[in-house]
């Protein structure tokens, strides 16, 4: 099968997809000196603005949070994206046309493991003109019922319209009629999933129902939710989509459209079990609601929740040097009845996946959050989000409940059965405060506890799924997270780091203006370790050498891959940083100025060497090394004089 995209593709996607036109729809941007253009940025609440957008280099980069990177960067964190996901979408809007690598021989494969590009488009555009024929037949003559539906769960007409709601006629071939009136071939509907095909040919797959469209991150169509609303309707109450090339249920979250700038920028999301429930939640202003589409939250669900989170490190939590942190809440929200606890017991199984804290509400009546919302208004559904309980303590506490801890059997029963899930806590520090709250709980001494949940520890798994330990995303985990070596920032006080910075920055963004003597710059010309990282990545690109035969985000495309994952943000960061002189004429002159007091430092700092060196010669004990010391010291001298002198 197909696997990776090619990588000239990739450059290719880099290339024709305008990082200023992506950010703009998300950001408002001002120019910002010359070839620059800043915003506020959409990934931390702030005043002021410090997300700067260089276009000229295809990076963005925010001052504030420390967050950048490239175009299919922004689209995965703006989207919660995937990589691969990115580079298709922006394919899509480019015009790009990807191929893959075959996984067994390694040669180009057009039929990749997903759509192509413009088949892909073909079926997003078929969903898009469904939804909007459902949307509008919702109020027409015959969808009485669905209106109906709608009112008595206190959703009004601009509720509707809000979310895309829909009505699918009774009739077998309406949308069918509809969608082959707009051009759609009968092969590009049955792979689409909005119709089905039986002995007497196709035909509408949902009829009779009230429709929800299914989004993705970036607002497209890929599927329907359908709700039974007629007796003598056989189906199930409620049908999806069928897994198509578009819709797989298992990664789907509906409202993830909706949810996703406020789940980035508040670190938090909620999970509700339904589309009325997203509804109501959003309506009563926790914005960060989304739900699973027919099927139970599981490990790719988990996935596209952790990339909106930015927990990209599956419990590391990696700690960059500006400081920032991973992490976030996730609240599942569930009907308190049995179901809703067998519920939550699956969504414990899932929670080691985040590095965010995971909670349960429950509403004590067992009402959802559609249901507190008609009951008891919107400040309920609040109020249910905000009353969490860490999911931890939901689970352990709902499984003892099924032991009478009025006798010793009921005690040392609910202590068997309650070990292994404290066990499986991987946070040592939450595991030992766990063991403690069990012991308080059951009625029983701590140090039993403790001994039983080692006991439970040690013990080989019984039903561990095989992806619970061994699939990983491709990201690194936190192993490999705790390997990495943080660099210090530099201090900006010191005006020999500020003059480094601002070199490396004309360096990365106008390699055309920098002359040809930065290239003989040794290893040892900058002193500051963070910046001598990054000068090692430029001289392993080639130097400005390279720089100046390629196109900006090329080059630095190029040195960010040259430099280890460490010192990569510190590429984006350079290279988006504003640059004081904002004359585009006199641009080259100040990379000219900036890259000479760079040599000059250096040639300083090599005369303070030589002239060390020569205090430490005895002349008389060594006269020929003494004078070759001040003959080097000499020439030193030399160069830096006729620097100066602008020779």
């Amino acid at each position: 099968m197909a696997g990776l995209i090619k990588r000239e593709d990739v450059e290719a996607v880099r290339e024709r997809a305008r990082i200023e036109e992506i950010v703009s729809a998300h950001v408002t941007l001002k120019p910002a000196g010359v070839g620059s253009l800043k915003g506020l940025c959409p990934f931390h609440d702030e005043r002021s603005p410090s997300f700067h957008v260089r276009p000229g280099v295809g990076r963005w980069h925010c001052f504030g949070c420390g967050e950048g990177g490239d175009v299919i960067s922004f689209v995965q964190k703006i989207d919660g994206m995937g990589f691969t996901d990115a580079v298709e979408y922006l394919a899509d809007r480019a015009g790009v046309q990807l191929r893959y690598e075959d996984s067994r021989t390694g040669a180009a494969a057009d039929r990749g493991r997903r759509e192509e590009p413009g088949k892909r488009q073909r079926l997003v555009e078929a969903h898009k003109v469904a939804a909007e024929f459902y949307a509008e037949q919702l109020f027409g003559p015959g969808a009485q019922a669905g209106r109906a539906f709608l009112a008595e769960r206190s959703f009004d007409r601009a509720d509707a319209e809000h979310f895309g709601v829909g009505y699918a006629p009774t009739g077998w071939d309406a949308l069918l009629r509809h969608l082959q009136g707009r051009g759609f071939t009968q092969a590009e509907l049955v792979a689409s999933g909005l119709v089905s095909q039986g002995q007497r040919g196709i035909y509408d797959r949902f009829r009779g129902r009230l429709v929800w469209p299914i989004r993705d991150v970036t607002g497209a169509v890929i599927g329907f939710g359908a709700r039974r609303l007629y007796d003598d309707d056989q189906g199930p109450k409620y049908l999806n989509t069928p897994e198509t090339t578009l819709y797989k249920k298992s990664q789907v979250l509906y409202g993830i459209d909706l949810a996703k700038r406020s789940i980035a920028q508040g670190k938090r999301v909620v999970i509700v079990e339904g589309y009325t429930d997203v509804m109501a939640a959003h309506l009563s202003g926790v914005d960060t609601a989304v739900a699973t589409c027919g099927t139970a939250f599981g490990a790719e669900h988990a996935k596209v929740v952790r990339r909106l989170l930015g927990d990209t490190t599956a419990g590391g939590g990696l700690q960059l040097a500006s400081g920032a942190s991973l992490g976030g809440e996730v609240i599942f929200t569930f009907d308190g009845d049995a179901a809703g606890q067998k519920a939550a017991v699956r969504a414990f199984g899932e929670d080691q996946r985040f590095h965010a804290q995971t909670f349960v509400a429950v509403e004590p009546a067992g009402m959802d959050p559609c249901e507190l919302r008609m009951a008891r208004g919107p400040e309920a559904v609040r109020a249910l989000v905000d009353g969490r309980q860490p999911l931890f303590e939901f689970v352990i506490r709902t499984t003892l409940h099924t032991f009478d801890l009025d006798t010793v059997e009921g005690r040392v029963g609910a202590l068997r059965a309650a070990a292994p899930l404290v066990a499986g806590i991987r946070d040592r520090s939450m595991q030992l405060g766990y063991a403690r709250s069990l012991a308080r709980w059951i009625g029983i001494d701590t140090e039993d506890v403790r001994r039983e949940v080692a006991r439970a520890a040690s013990a080989p798994p019984r039903a561990r799924r095989p992806d619970q330990d061994q699939r990983r995303d491709s990201a690194a985990g936190p192993e490999a997270a705790a390997a990495l070596p943080v660099l210090a920032a530099p201090d900006p006080r010191d005006p020999v780091a500020r003059l480094e910075r601002q070199a490396l920055i004309v360096v990365l963004q106008y390699p055309q203006h920098v002359p040809a003597s930065f290239d003989d710059l040794g290893e040892d010309a900058f002193g500051v370790p963070a910046w001598r990282a990054v000068h090692d990545a430029v001289r392993a690109a080639g130097g400005v050498a390279a720089g100046r035969d390629v196109d900006g985000g090329r080059w630095v495309e190029a040195v960010t891959e040259q430099a280890p994952e460490t010192v990569a943000p510190l590429v984006t960061e350079l290279a988006v940083a504003p640059v004081p002189e904002d004359r585009e004429s006199a641009i080259g002159a100040y990379v000219a100025d900036v890259v000479r007091a760079l040599v000059d430092l250096g040639l300083t700092r090599r005369i303070a060497d030589a002239k060390s060196r020569l205090q430490r010669l005895d002349q008389e004990k060594d006269p020929a090394a003494f004078q070759q010391a001040f003959t080097d010291l000499l020439a030193i001298e030399q160069q830096r004089r006729t620097l100066r002198e602008g020779g």
